[in-house]
């Protein structure tokens, strides 16, 4: 099988949307890189700082329609790019397990651990993890699966069901069931991601306890908890029928938003939330709302 690999010259201030974008429609790695002849030197205590131009390069399976994948680009960041957008073939690899070389067992909280398969953890009360993201987004790396993880980790899950919309590896809905949640719904408009979200679960002996909800099946009822870590614009779309899914007194936990955009989603869900000022990581923001009886 053969892959495609796609490459978007933007500036600086959009780069970071560009990777959880690609991240998103199902990328295998998201790499960003000089798009100019600008050089950083050496940078200062606690200071991060890119490129002006930045070319953002995702790896895509092979069988992706690539006038689909420009016109989703398109249509997700409202503007014609396709005069910055070149596509190219590469030859047959596994690219997807390239990820396992730098993938090493993460803590989050206090006794949370995500792992690739056999990697040894130490702490004795540890809750583990095992996961292989397979063709879909999320192994905890990127700063808004850590911070979901992390307020996980420091709830009280016991006996409640949650609901994972757009579950992608499944990581944060197999996450609560092992952090003590009875019952987990995973939804996601991507077939692959359905997929790796059931290997996981069977992974970590937990299919019983996930349901999973792929591209026109509906989630059966509200839960206790919310989770939303996808695309801001997708979150203020959809506020009315996510708030619909979260039970009075329920939890709201919305990612996948950058630090600009925090109060346009987070005035979407006002009138049916109590909403907490945003936690933030690395210039992305973790919205908490409670439902509102």
């Amino acid at each position: 099988m053969a892959w495609l690999q796609l490459h978007l010259t933007t500036d600086k201030e959009r780069a970071p949307l560009i990777e959880q974008l690609f991240e998103t429609l199902g990328a295998l790695s998201v790499t960003l890189v000089d798009a100019g002849d600008e050089p950083i030197l050496e940078l200062g205590p606690g200071e991060t700082r890119l490129w002006s131009q930045i070319r953002a390069t995702g790896l895509f399976p092979g069988d992706r329609d690539p006038d689909g994948l420009r016109a989703e680009l398109t249509q997700a960041l409202q503007a014609d790019i396709c005069r910055h957008l070149t596509l190219e073939v590469l030859d047959d690899r596994e690219w997807e397990r390239s990820w396992l070389d730098h993938f090493h067992p993460m803590r989050f909280g206090r006794r949370l651990w995500i792992r690739p398969n056999g990697q040894a953890i130490e702490q004795p009360d540890a809750l583990v993890v095992d996961l292989d993201p397979g063709l879909a987004f999320g192994t905890g790396t990127h700063p808004t699966t850590a911070l979901c993880l992390e307020w996980l980790d420091g709830a009280d899950l016991a006996g409640k069901t949650l609901i994972d919309f757009g579950c992608g590896s499944g990581i944060l809905a197999i996450a609560a069931l092992k952090l003590g949640a009875r019952l987990a719904f995973g939804a996601d408009h991507d077939p692959q991601a359905i997929l790796a979200s059931r290997d996981n679960a069977e992974k970590n002996n937990l299919s019983s306890r996930l349901l999973l909800f792929g591209p026109g099946e509906t989630l059966p009822e509200p839960a206790d908890i919310l989770v939303a870590n996808i695309l801001s614009g997708t979150l203020i779309d959809l506020a009315g029928t996510l708030a619909g899914w979260v039970r009075p007194g329920g939890d709201l936990l919305l990612s996948g938003i950058l630090a600009q955009q925090a109060a346009a989603v987070a005035d979407a869900f006002k009138f049916g939330f109590h909403m907490a000022p945003p936690r933030e990581r690395e210039g992305w923001v973790l919205l908490h709302g409670v439902r509102l009886g």
